[in-house]
């Protein structure tokens, strides 16, 4: 017994972390230095070559300041940490360090015309982003920046027209922005040249993989010298390298502090599958100032409505166990941190990102990782063609990852077919305890069943599609391989021997559970096309309803649809779908399906406030040709004016199997956090049907194989 006892505690300290050797550096140090608390070394890059020779546990500290980055700070396999001691890069106790992807600027101001000031700066430099204190300022535009104007902050249907272009000398180098003419997004444009009757040329309109051209009406232009017009707008003229700027009122230059980007990435994880960097962690950093992307934004994802710039001001690819840990991303030009193909097991909590260009999240793997992949919305193959092994090809995607815990908001800035949380081509990603919303398109969206296995618990997401449109809160695609075969009847396959096709990519299910979503311009949650194989259970929706469209094996249960409905569309027969034990506000919507609905639609609660006794719920069953034993009553809700919709010992909700769920769990908890974190409008006493959400983009589908409804 003793030596077992002597055996357990040399276990112990073997399997102990051993102290990590500590390196220091500051703004005002010296690369020279030996990385010492007093004699601190100046560059991140410097401290990453101290750690790799080292070949010890090590933890970087850094001191209060602007670390101005002249490059990505890259660790490869060679900087892994260890399991009990990752390397890790993090803030001195209080202190804020800040990593830049800029440069400041001190400048001589003189006067231009009017308010407008000029300075000459560097003739190395070229940059489309300027802060000024800290905020972002405004490229020359037309119209002017509103924060009042839900869509782009300002639009004009005569952005570009001929007549206002006449007025510019050389609009070369200006941007077009517009809104998808179906609203799914945005496209972008660099303006090449103007022709002699005011017509501009321009290229670009990449940006979204369903090319259907831009929005009449919902457009403006930027970087454009003639529109340097209004406070806080600016221009760099790269021929003479002289910035112009109109300041606020009150703003004193001379003294104000300046600062341009040049970066796109800031901090890039650089490894492979067979040498993955394994063990690092970043902790309590500030990530700023890095460029716009939109004009790189151009890789197609499958079948999706998306396409993707593959970056980030965290750039992370091939890693292990790697963390990202209570750091903020503030005002960032593009994606804020990208998980690119192979990585297990990458943990980003208790961050607080915001006001960024792009994506806040990102995770996407490799197409050729995917069994016949397909890019277009419109391609179609052959169930003799396809491949039937189920799963991926290779291991070159993400999976087993964590977001946990974080505020993100206001993402999706210049970008607006982005997320706060984006999964593409990625497996068992979990997405748990975040507060997400004012956001232009959904605040998680999943653009493929590949690989599923994900699980989406205890967020609080609204304040979504603000500037789209046909969306939710939640929104997901499936146009997987089995979705639009030409050579079978999808509404027959799961009663026979295909019945697992709708399976082969997505795999494992994907959960929703204890979530609470508001979204005011779509679905609270949407499955659209094939999205399958979901468990949608216990989520408080708050406005949108949740859809799903056409898919397979999807059970939606114990929910409850404040103010809302079910909105089944045009769904294949034998779907094979569960919509049971859940509680509506208003009759369901369908759209084209054919009834008695999925495999089963049962024990619903029709929710007839202050209506005492339980009736037969005639409207859902007519509607379904199912829900035999659903009913129309008052659901007693706990203190639905505080947000609270448990239900009352004495609700007949209880009879039908209704179970309640917390309802003070959605949404960040870290102390900090949550006090920064606004929460949901909650919806009045008076329960309106909400207008539905606009149908004419519908005529843009490529028909899908279904009988006509009965």
């Amino acid at each position: 017994m003793a030596r077992l006892r002597v055996t357990i505690v040399l276990l112990a300290i073997l399997s102990a972390p051993s102290p990590a050797l500590e390196f220091f550096i500051a703004p005002e140090g010296d690369d020279a230095n030996p990385g010492t608390k007093e004699k601190p070394f100046a560059t991140l890059t410097r401290a990453r070559d101290a750690a790799r020779q080292a070949k010890e546990p090590v933890t970087v500290y850094l001191r209060g300041g602007t670390y101005y980055l002249d490059k990505p700070l890259v660790f490869t396999a060679e900087d892994s940490g260890f399991r009990n001691a990752p390397l890790a890069f993090a803030t001195w106790q209080d202190e804020k360090p800040v990593l830049s992807g800029g440069a400041k600027l001190k400048l001589k101001w003189k006067p231009h015309r009017d308010r407008i000031l000029q300075a000459e700066v560097p003739a190395s430099l070229a940059f489309t982003q300027l802060f000024v204190n800290g905020q972002r300022q405004h490229l020359a535009r037309y119209p002017n920046f509103d924060p009042d104007v839900r869509i782009f902050n300002g639009y004009a249907k005569d952005a570009f027209s001929p007549e206002r272009a006449r007025r510019w000398a050389d609009p070369r180098g200006g941007f077009i922005h517009a809104m998808h003419r179906s609203m799914w997004g945005d496209f972008h444009y660099v303006i090449t040249d103007k022709n002699s009757d005011g017509s501009v040329t321009y290229q670009g309109g990449w940006q979204n993989n369903r090319r259907m051209g831009m929005h009449s009406q919902y457009r403006f232009v930027e970087n454009i010298f003639e529109e340097l017009d209004a406070p806080g707008e600016w221009f760099l003229n790269t021929q003479t390298h002289t910035l112009y700027f109109y300041p606020a009122a009150g703003l004193d230059l001379g003294g104000a502090a300046i600062e341009v980007v040049r970066l796109r990435h800031l901090v890039e994880f650089r490894g492979t599958a067979k040498k993955p960097v394994r063990f690092v962690t970043l902790r309590g950093l500030t990530f700023r100032h890095t460029a716009r992307t939109f004009m790189d934004n151009k890789e197609p994802l499958l079948r999706s409505d998306w396409t993707t710039y593959r970056g980030g001001a965290v750039f992370i690819n091939g890693a292990e166990d790697c963390l990202v840990l209570d750091c903020e991303f503030d005002q960032l030009g593009g994606n804020t941190i990208f998980v690119n193909n192979y990585n297990r097991r990458i943990t980003i909590r208790n961050c607080h990102i915001h006001d960024s260009g792009a994506n806040g999240i990102a995770f996407v793997g490799d197409p050729n990782a995917v069994h016949n992949p397909l890019f277009e919305y419109g391609q179609r193959q052959n169930l003799s063609d396809i491949e039937k092994t189920p799963g991926p090809k290779s291991p070159n995607y993400p999976a087993d990852c964590l977001v946990e815990d974080c505020l993100i908001y206001r993402t999706g800035r210049i970008e607006k077919q982005t997320a706060p949380v984006q999964i593409a081509m990625a497996r068992r990603i979990t997405v748990r305890q975040c507060s997400i919303y004012d956001v232009p398109r959904a605040g998680i969206n999943i653009g493929d069943g590949c690989w599923g296995g994900h699980v989406i618990e205890f967020c609080d997401v609204f304040d979504t599609v603000k500037e789209t449109d046909d969306h939710g809160s939640f929104n997901s695609w499936g146009r997987d391989r089995f979705w639009g075969l030409r050579d079978i009847d999808l509404n027959t396959i799961t009663l026979g021997e295909h019945r697992n096709l709708p399976l082969l990519d997505a795999v494992e299910p994907t959960v929703l559970r204890n979530n609470r979503w508001r979204c005011d311009h779509g679905w609270d949650i949407d499955l659209d096309d094939g999205s399958s194989n979901y468990r949608i259970y216990n989520n408080l929706c708050l406005h949108g309803g949740i859809k799903n469209r056409e898919g397979f094996y999807r059970v939606v249960e114990n929910n409850i649809m404040v103010g809302n409905s079910f909105h089944p569309h045009v769904w294949y027969r034998n779907s094979q779908d569960i919509f049971r034990r859940n509680i509506v506000f208003t009759p369901y919507r369908p759209i084209r399906v054919n009834k008695p609905w999925g495999k089963q639609c049962d024990f619903n609660l029709l929710h007839k406030l202050e209506q005492a006794e339980a009736t037969p719920a005639a409207v859902l069953q007519n509607a379904s040709a199912r829900d035999k034993h659903s009913i129309e009553a008052d659901a007693l809700f706990v203190d639905h004016e505080r947000g609270d919709y448990r239900i009352g010992d004495g609700s007949p909700a209880l009879e039908l199997g209704f179970r309640n769920f917390p309802m003070d769990q959605f949404g960040v908890q870290k102390p900090s956090l949550k006090a920064l974190a606004r929460t949901p409008q909650l919806p009045s006493d008076t329960y309106t049907e909400p207008e539905p959400v606009a149908r004419k983009q519908r005529k843009n589908r490529i028909t899908i194989k279904l009988p006509a409804p009965e």
